[in-house]
């Protein structure tokens, strides 16, 4: 079953939206999760069916319930906030294929360092005014200059994941 997404211009709804985070820490015997609780974005679907757009993550909202923590992860150490207040992804193309799959590709900046980024997301649900996107993907925290690792803690890949609702912006 194909579904039609109206073209236009979206808006992300930041109160229907989360995009977490989570990695496996201590030599993977803790799980640390966290969440962006600021994040905008906005997308526009073109005449040909295939979208365009952008999601900004505030890093400093991230929230791990670890004050201490949070403070670590927002300093040069890890995000570097002070010189990177935020984290992008520029959406290059989204085209919906088979059914929900949505291919995405697109650009991830993190602390100034742009790297091309691509998966598949989920279309859960639509309307002619919402529509909500599910997506998830790894990403290798050291190819964007993340690479603290006191005592060897922290290996592997920190998995994003994220439930992006969008609301057509009212047309003229």
């Amino acid at each position: 079953m194909t579904v039609a997404v109206e073209t236009g211009t979206w808006q992300l709804d930041p109160s229907a939206s989360t995009v977490a985070v989570r990695h496996r820490t201590f030599w993977g015997l803790m799980t640390v999760k966290g969440t962006f609780d600021a994040v905008t974005g906005n997308g526009e679907v073109r005449p040909d069916g295939s979208a365009v757009g952008t999601i900004t993550l505030d890093v400093a909202s991230l929230d791990t319930r670890s004050a201490k923590r949070d403070e670590h992860l927002r300093s040069a150490d890890f995000f570097d906030t002070a010189n990177h207040p935020e984290i992008t992804f520029s959406v290059r193309s989204a085209e919906l294929r088979d059914g929900d799959a949505v291919h995405v590709v697109g650009q991830l900046t993190v602390r100034g360092v742009s790297r091309p980024k691509t998966f598949t997301a989920r279309l859960v649900g639509v309307d002619a005014e919402a529509l909500t996107l599910d997506a998830e993907f790894t990403v290798d925290r050291e190819q964007f200059g993340m690479g603290w690792n006191q005592l060897g803690m922290i290996r592997g890949l920190t998995t994003v994941a994220g439930t992006l609702r969008f609301t057509r912006t009212a047309t003229a």
